[in-house]
């Protein structure tokens, strides 16, 4: 009897130092445990803040492509603006030369419809030439 009842302390000593032994390792998997997610989490926060960084600088090389692209825009619309202004102002001094051509034909031909308006403004051309 006394030979189980060593045993059995011997039982519950060894049992007391599974129970040890395993408290002990389930400390050290909770401190690693806690190590490794306090590493996740400083990295997860690295990953963040790369990602809110890439999406600042995409938003401001966007914003700056847009600028750019707005200017360009506006640079090309006054160039088109600028060669119709041109082209405007070409044909319209086209139209002018037109009419006034026009016009001083009228006038010429009313003028000179007679033989002696026509010898008269011969004779005055003749007398401008010989005083030049």
């Amino acid at each position: 009897m006394l030979a189980a009842l060593e045993e059995r302390e011997s039982s519950i000593e060894n049992a007391l130092k599974a129970a040890e032994t395993a408290r002990n390792e389930m400390a050290n998997l909770k401190t690693a445990n806690e190590k490794l997610l306090a590493e996740a989490r400083l990295e997860r926060d690295v990953i963040l803040k790369k990602a809110q960084e890439a999406s600042v600088k995409m938003i401001d090389e966007a914003k700056e492509d847009a600028i750019k692209a707005g200017a360009q825009m506006i640079a090309n619309a006054k160039a088109v603006i600028e060669t119709e202004k041109q082209a405007a102002l070409a044909d319209i001094k086209s139209q002018v030369a037109s009419l006034s051509l026009d016009i001083t034909e009228k006038l010429l031909r009313k003028n000179l419809s007679d033989d002696n308006a026509q010898k008269a403004l011969v004779e005055g051309f003749v007398n401008e030439l010989k005083l030049n």
